[in-house]
Parts: structure tokens; C-alpha cells; sequence
């Protein structure tokens, strides 16, 4: 009988692995490997779930660019904003189990909650925060937010300070803090963080022993990857970023490993190993559309018609299936997670560094294998459209290399550039003149220091010490011959908007 049992199992196995398109079975190494080199990725890990079967969980090249130390299945990235179905899903089920209601007002659960407008605070409901659509736009306030010293109920208590760009629930924008709004709400009616709940709800049933929230978890993590960037086409180690206020928008750190197992209970409604840890009802609540993201007709998807997102989760249709998906962006890692119900599939993949687009070109190459669509390099096409606006950055920047380098006179004397500049939002930054050269320090950001260049013409760039932050042009406001403020920019990765400061009198 053993050997029955056995023999049955090999069979299974064997048909499921000849069940998988020539892609998986034959290609994807070559594929993986040869695309990582176009795209200078240092490390890499994928996962395919395919009918209650983890068909791949492997990893590709090195945790730190350049060391010998290579990426596996049970190597941690930070997976950024694929922590927010985690976030929804956990709302979702409070809700369900009678503890809170998604349509209620925010203020019924946090009473210090409020937003700028009053109007708009009034009407903002749990389920408001988590499709995006409380008047915000798309990263609005992450200037402040991301990787800062603030605390979750600090950056809960400047969404009152941050000026609304849209009506309230008219269109969609991206809004991290909204999602550290919600996650802050358990703990208000549980008594139990939005780390712990994650814990003991999530990780420890399914056994996801690997993944945590918490960034020393990581840095104590001995098989954890380092991030990277891409600086003038070279790669380049950057630090790890501390985003543990950002808890329920972005801080989970994970591997390929643990998070098949995530997959696994979402394509069986729930359930995992047997055990429902979710009910099915909650798992349809988090994946209704609840906000239009944008109408999608053509171009490189020509069967996509539209996005939409529900709790944690967006979802656009492609080849007549509805498919549920989360990107994550931190510093130096990018991210991926695609779901098709209907196909009983989901794929899973995670760089090491934030310059590349192959982490969402796989995700789509691995699924157009399974739904028998002619196989095209979605990696090159990715990159080859890219390459205008690459070469076009670079151009820009080596103009501004160039010309801060022949270093212009400033117009005027250098300490009238230096002084305290505040802003009602941010807080304060200062600007001060070190052996001649200009410096610029945040108040909320200590481990972001800017070096300010001169290029002519009254133009200042400011190149950021967090690489992150890019290189952006940075403004110095004159009023009859006197510096009144400032207006500060950094990489769109971040923020998408600029920032005025104006200048304290001593």
C-alpha cells in the first residue's frame, strides 16, 4: 500500500510537470538569466503556483552585487506595497467577523483622524482609504513619509495638513498614508499591532517563518538581499531603507518561499493545508472593484479594457480572464505578485535592485506561456521602450555634471543661500554653506543630505546622498535681491510633486 501511495504521488507529480507550457519547463532559466544581464539585475527570485502545486520557487544570482553569497528561494526583499493585500485582507476579515464595518467613518474608529478638508473627513470611510480615493495624488506626501522619523500616527496626523488635489471619491490616487490610516485602526479595536496581528492571523498558520515586518529582522537576516541602484548605467549597493513607520502600506520583507504559500490560499479561496484562515466571502471582498484606476485599451496589451482596485488589490482583464495583481516599490527592489483565479495560477517575482522593469515583464511573460499567447520578449520590448527616455536621462544629467563642474559664479554672495527654510507640511530643512560649498539637511530625513551645485542661469540642481532621491533641480525663490524660500523636488519614485519652503527670520 505504501508503495501505491508513493507511486500515486510520483504520477502526480510527473503529469502536473508535463501539465506546464515549454516556457517553465524549458526556458525560463535561459530567460531569467540572459534578461537579468540586460537589465543589470544583481539578484532575483520567482515563484509559479499552477492548480494547488508550486511548480517553480528558485532563486538567480547574487544577494549582493559582486559576492559570492547567491540568492535562493528563502531569500528576503523587501516587497513594499505588496504588503497592502495583507493590510486590506486583515480589515476585511475584522469586518467580517462583526469587530469592524469597511463602510463606517474612519473617525468612528480613530477619533483624531481627520483629513484636510472637513468635508471630506466627514465622508471617509474604512473602505475610502483603501481603494485610493480620498482626494489625494498619487504619492502625494511620501516626500515626507517615506523612510522618515515620523511615526505611523505622526504621518496619520499630517494627512490633515496635506492639501486635497481632487473632490472626494473622484478619481483614483495612490496614498500610502491612507494605508497606514487602516492598519493603524486594528490595533485601535484589537488591542493587537498591525505587525502582530499580521503574525499570528497571516505568517504563523500558513508557516511563513521567513517573513517579517520589521526592518532589524532584516538587517540581522543573514540570508537577506542588499538593495541596488543604477547611477550614470553602473550598479551600485545602496542602503537599506528603515520604512517600519510604514507599516501597513509597505514594511513586509519576505521571500519567494513563504509567499507561495500566500498564493496558494488565495487561488483556494482562503484555505491552506486544509484549514480555512480565511473565509471565501473575504477574499471576494478584497478583490470587488471599488475605484476605476484608468481605462487600458491597446498598446502592448491589446486584450486589457480596464483597471481597477479593490482592498490591496488591482485587477484588469486580459484574455478573458480577471487577473488581481500588487506591484512594490522600495529603495533598491522592485516587486511583483499576479493572480488568475480562473487559471488557478500566480506568480510571484522580486529584484534586488529599483532599475528594472523585469520583475513585471516576467509576471506577464510566465502567464501569456500559460494562456497559449504567442511568445514574445516582453523583457526586451520593456527595455527597448525605455531607451529613449534612459539615454535622454542621462544626457540631462551629464549636462548638469558638466556645467556644475565649470563652477559659474553665484549671483549672489553664498551665505545669502543659507538659512532655516520651513514648510506648513513638511517641517524644516536648512541650508548651509560648508568650506563654499552648499548643503542641504531635513529635518525629518537625517540620513539625506543634499549637495546643491550651481549651474548658471540662477539654476540649482541637488544631488541627494540618497540615491533614491535621484538628482533633481532645486529652486532658490528671490524677492528684490533676497532669498524668501525654496522649493525642493526628489525622484518621482518617491514623490511626484515639489515642495515650498519659506525662509525663517532669525
Amino acid at each position: 500500500m505504501r508503495y501505491l501511495i508513493c507511486f500515486l504521488l510520483f504520477l502526480s507529480n510527473l503529469l502536473a510537470a508535463i501539465a506546464q507550457p515549454a516556457f517553465i519547463t524549458d526556458s525560463l532559466d535561459a530567460y531569467i538569466q540572459r534578461e537579468m544581464q540586460r537589465w543589470q539585475i544583481p539578484g532575483l527570485a520567482i515563484a509559479v503556483v499552477k492548480d494547488g502545486k508550486v511548480v517553480v520557487s528558485k532563486g538567480y544570482g547574487e544577494r549582493v552585487n559582486g559576492k559570492p553569497e547567491k540568492v535562493n528561494e528563502y531569500t528576503l526583499f523587501q516587497i513594499a506595497s505588496n504588503s497592502k493585500a495583507f493590510t486590506g485582507t486583515a480589515l476585511a476579515m475584522l469586518d467580517s467577523e462583526k469587530r469592524l464595518k469597511l463602510d463606517e467613518k474612519v473617525t468612528t474608529y480613530l477619533p483624531y483622524f481627520k483629513l484636510n478638508n472637513p468635508a471630506y473627513t466627514d465622508m471617509c470611510s474604512v473602505r475610502d482609504l483603501l481603494c485610493h480615493r480620498i482626494g489625494l495624488q498619487t504619492f502625494q506626501g511620501d516626500f515626507l513619509n517615506w523612510g522618515s522619523t515620523l511615526t505611523r500616527k505622526q504621518i496619520i496626523e499630517k494627512l490633515g495638513q496635506t492639501p486635497e488635489k481632487f473632490p472626494f471619491r473622484y478619481t483614483y490616487g495612490y496614498c500610502n498614508a491612507a494605508y497606514i490610516t487602516a492598519g493603524e485602526i486594528i490595533p485601535a479595536i484589537t488591542d493587537t499591532s498591525w505587525d502582530d496581528f499580521l503574525k499570528y492571523r497571516f505568517f504563523n498558520p500558513m508557516g511563513m517563518v521567513h517573513t517579517n515586518t520589521r526592518y532589524l529582522e532584516m538587517v540581522n537576516d543573514t540570508n537577506a538581499c542588499k538593495p541596488h541602484t543604477l547611477v550614470k548605467e553602473q550598479i551600485q549597493i545602496i542602503p537599506l531603507a528603515n520604512i517600519d513607520n510604514m507599516g501597513p502600506s509597505a514594511s513586509i520583507q519576505s521571500c519567494v518561499a513563504d509567499m507561495s504559500k500566500w498564493l496558494l490560499l488565495q487561488l483556494n479561496n482562503g484555505k491552506y493545508n486544509g484549514k480555512q484562515l480565511i473565509a471565501a466571502e473575504t477574499i471576494r471582498e478584497t478583490r470587488k472593484s471599488a475605484m476605476v484606476v484608468n481605462d487600458s485599451w491597446g498598446g502592448l496589451f491589446k486584450t486589457r479594457h480596464f483597471i481597477t482596485y479593490g482592498l490591496g488589490w488591482r485587477s484588469y482583464d486580459y484574455e478573458n480572464r480577471r487577473v488581481f495583481e500588487h506591484s512594490g516599490g522600495a529603495n533598491g527592489f522592485v516587486t511583483k505578485t499576479e493572480l488568475i483565479p480562473e487559471e488557478n495560477l500566480g506568480v510571484i517575482v522580486y529584484t534586488n535592485t529599483d532599475a528594472n522593469s523585469l520583475y513585471d515583464a516576467l509576471c506577464k511573460q510566465v502567464i501569456e506561456a500559460y494562456l497559449n499567447v504567442p511568445y514574445r520578449n516582453l523583457s526586451a520590448v520593456y527595455y527597448n521602450s525605455g531607451v529613449n527616455s534612459r539615454k535622454a536621462e542621462q544626457e540631462k544629467l551629464a549636462r548638469w555634471d558638466s556645467l556644475a563642474a565649470r563652477k559659474p559664479k553665484l549671483p549672489l554672495k553664498v551665505d545669502e543661500y543659507t538659512g532655516t527654510f520651513s514648510n506648513s507640511f513638511y517641517g524644516k530643512v536648512w541650508v548651509k554653506n560648508e568650506k563654499g560649498i552648499l548643503k542641504l539637511y531635513f529635518e525629518n530625513h537625517s540620513q539625506n543630505v543634499g549637495t546643491i551645485k550651481y549651474i548658471g542661469n540662477n539654476e540649482f540642481v541637488c544631488y541627494y546622498s540618497d540615491l533614491t532621491c535621484g538628482v533633481e533641480p532645486i529652486k532658490f525663490n528671490i524677492i528684490g535681491g533676497n532669498i524668501n524660500g525654496i522649493t525642493v523636488k526628489v525622484n518621482d519614485f518617491i514623490d511626484f510633486l515639489s515642495y515650498d519652503f519659506e525662509k525663517m527670520k532669525n
